[in-house]
């Protein structure tokens, strides 16, 4: 799945470059960040939906060196997370943002009962009581 969104529209505010500090001194912090009243919530929506997505993956152990990283238990709680956070801004993020998000869900849902020793009960897998029982 693709982190990339759509190309920038003059409504969308753009994110400033970070200024290089000299050494020793603290990044400004104001020049770095824009008002958080200017984000649009869909942005906000999908890109904590992509952080909880990469996380996932990599306590799946899908990163490079993934079984340094494997965490199923972590794995659970994320995919767990990510499936409330889906499945209850489905509606207000539109089907151009919701069905890439649901479709990154369902592989992860998909690669945690791959990368299970016991895979759970169809319906009882992480996020599961969201989205109801995955199957490949």
């Amino acid at each position: 799945m693709s982190d990339a969104t759509p190309e920038s529209t003059p409504s969308a505010p753009s994110t400033p470059s970070a200024p290089s500090a000299p050494s020793g001194e603290a990044p400004d912090f104001d020049s770095m960040t824009r008002d958080i009243a200017d984000v649009p919530a869909v942005e906000v929506i999908t890109t904590v939906a992509v952080h909880l997505m990469s996380s996932a993956a990599v306590n799946l152990g899908l990163a490079e060196e993934g079984e340094h990283h494997k965490d199923l238990d972590e794995a659970r709680k994320l995919i767990t997370a990510l499936a409330g956070l889906v499945t209850a801004s489905a509606t207000e993020v539109s089907n151009f943002h919701a069905g890439p998000l649901r479709d990154g869900l369902k592989s992860l849902q998909l690669a945690f009962r791959e990368a299970s020793v016991v895979p759970d009960e169809p319906g009882k897998g992480p996020g599961e009581q969201y989205t109801g029982p995955v199957f490949g």
